[in-house]
């Protein structure tokens, strides 16, 4: 059974994707709730499945990955099953891997700390990854 949102859920959701730290009573402040009334909505998301989690954004250059690319794959031999995602768990490497319509199959968004790095990464994928 779907979730149904109101207006309030709506602006909860988003005053928590601006700042996923934010207290119920800064969140009830921003929308017009009290913070037991926005923890109720909070917990009845969470547990609808809209809000799927918490995470803290990463600067990656502050981690040192100073090269980020999009690297366009397709599987060697497409008769074989479209299992490409999950031959690439192993690659900590890849941030995001989309499904696109066009001459690749799959767009990777990579982080890596060199542009040599970016070239072996590339070399492993291609023997790993098969693509």
């Amino acid at each position: 059974m779907a979730l149904v949102l109101d207006a309030k859920d709506l602006e909860i959701v988003a005053a928590l994707q601006s700042d996923a730290r934010a207290t119920y009573s800064d969140v009830g402040a921003r929308v017009g709730l009290s913070s037991s009334a926005v923890h109720e909505r909070v917990r009845k998301l969470e547990k609808g499945g809209v809000i799927r989690g918490y995470r803290a954004v990463v600067d990656p250059v502050a981690v040192g990955l100073y090269v980020t690319a999009l690297v366009a794959a397709t599987p060697l031999d497409p008769s074989q099953p479209d299992d490409l995602p999950d031959r690439l768990r192993g690659f900590p490497e890849i941030e995001d891997c989309y499904s696109v319509a066009g001459e690749a199959n799959y767009v990777l968004k990579v982080r890596t700390k060199t542009t040599g790095e970016l070239e072996d990464l590339i070399r492993r994928l291609r023997e790993k990854g098969n693509v």
